[in-house]
């Protein structure tokens, strides 16, 4: 769960990122009576959601939302630098977007083969945690080919390599070399990843490696290489700044809601 909250100058007063594990519903409610006590005390916000998950949400209680990946522009077209193209990583999706010569929004479909969620189950695979994971991968000598369109696939090529006595830090930076090689050829479909390019979304922000992987892959170097400082929370940024008058709600009106039957 992403949020962040701005003032009227549009400056970031409030920032959090916190896997829910599944509790989605309990986690936003610790996450609104916090902002609702600590952050706003008291004050009226105006609320916008975005993100698979709060669609329903957004719809069930008439809640302002901004597509995801419309959200993730607007924050980009507020960034300072001039940026060309977004490659961003979420935990079920994909996404990469070209700004030069008009918006073109690619995003990956239903499966979450080469997100988080990807990265996640590799990490488990190998008994280690995805930071460990980032930090093995510095080791790495050979890169060995792996699926990540599927984690059923890349399971199938992992364990070979594990019995074969691969270390794991080849096995890690591996994995990231496969993310790196499934977003690009399902997502830019050929079509040339080149200007400024912006690193967004979690893995991304959390494992240094993993971005290091597509800066290698897609030759990028200086000032081509964009990693903001909350590129973990450009999609909530964006949100924010499109929010409507309509949204305009209390914290105590948004418990009330979230304490009734909500459905995720």
């Amino acid at each position: 769960i992403k949020c962040v909250v701005l003032d009227e100058a549009k400056q970031i007063v409030y920032k959090s990122y916190h896997r829910h594990r599944a509790l989605i519903k309990e986690k936003v409610n610790e996450l609104v009576q916090y902002i609702g006590t600590e952050i706003l005390k008291g004050q009226p916000a105006c609320l916008a959601l975005t993100g698979s998950a709060s669609l329903g949400v957004a719809e069930q209680f008439g809640i302002p939302f901004v597509q995801e990946v419309v959200a993730t522009q607007i924050a980009v077209e507020q960034y300072p630098e001039t940026i060309d193209v977004v490659i961003e990583l979420g935990g079920e999706d994909a996404k990469i977007i070209f700004f030069d010569g008009g918006i073109d929004q690619r995003m990956n479909g239903t499966c979450a083969g080469g997100t988080g969620a990807f990265i996640d189950q590799m990490a488990s695979l190998l008994n280690v945690t995805p930071d460990e994971l980032d930090e093995l991968s510095l080791d790495s000598t050979r890169i060995y080919p792996i699926a990540s369109r599927c984690g059923v696939f890349a399971k199938t090529d992992i364990q070979p390599l594990i019995n074969e006595g691969a270390t794991k830090a080849d096995l890690a930076a591996s994995i990231f070399q496969a993310v790196v090689n499934q977003t690009i050829s399902g997502l830019a479909c050929g079509k040339p990843i080149r200007g400024n390019v912006a690193f967004l979304g979690g893995p991304l922000h959390f494992l240094p490696q993993l971005r290091q992987a597509f800066i290698r892959t897609l030759k990028l170097e200086g000032d081509a290489i964009i990693a903001p400082d909350n590129s973990h929370l450009f999609a909530a940024i964006g949100a924010a700044l499109n929010y409507k008058e309509e949204g305009l709600t209390t914290m105590d009106d948004l418990l009330a809601l979230l304490g009734s039957d909500m459905h995720m």
